[in-house]
């Protein structure tokens, strides 16, 4: 119990470690696996950038002479943000399962090389990854799978977080 305490006590800090891990992971996927992600894929990393940057400005304001309230509001915070990433993750699970029609705007903006641009501007092909296709799975579950199983954790940990008793509770 008491690791749990102090999971809850700095969870900006926990927060901002799991989302910088989140973030390094698709990348991994996308240069180490070769996976280019698609726009689904590209929105579900921003819900990651947020969560990093709210709880790093709530470490900050946590040296601050206001920032007894600071881990408090910053979990309301990222329950929220991780919230939007349920929605995200799930919603695009749906397309890859067919349950719903993937959006228009489904096309990758990932890196290009030199090389890749020789061979559109010589009129090769190229076709960005489709939102509607898993491209790897882990025990029946895509990546926007596991990710929604994730976010749904950090909203629960998230709202856990902003109920327990700040500083200025416990000390009464």
């Amino acid at each position: 119990m008491a690791a749990l305490d102090r999971l809850f006590k700095h969870w900006p800090i926990a927060a901002f470690v799991i989302s910088a891990a989140m973030v390094a992971i698709a990348h991994g996927f996308q240069t180490f696996g070769h996976l280019a992600p698609c726009h689904l894929c590209l929105k579900q990393r921003e819900v990651y950038w947020v969560a990093l940057g709210v709880s790093a400005i709530a470490v900050l304001a946590g040296f601050t002479r206001i920032g007894a309230p600071a881990p408090r509001i910053a979990s309301l915070i990222l329950a929220v943000v991780f919230a939007y990433g349920v929605y995200l993750a799930a919603f695009h699970a749906g397309a890859e399962w067919k349950w719903w029609p993937a959006p228009a705007t489904c096309s990758s903006t990932g890196a290009v090389s030199a090389a890749d641009l020789q061979a559109l501007l010589s009129g090769a092909a190229h076709t960005a990854p489709a939102c509607d296709q898993a491209p790897w799975r882990f025990l029946g579950l895509s990546m926007a799978g596991w990710n929604c199983l994730l976010s749904v954790g950090l909203v629960g940990l998230s709202l856990t977080a902003a109920a327990r008793p700040g500083r200025e509770e416990r000390a009464q």
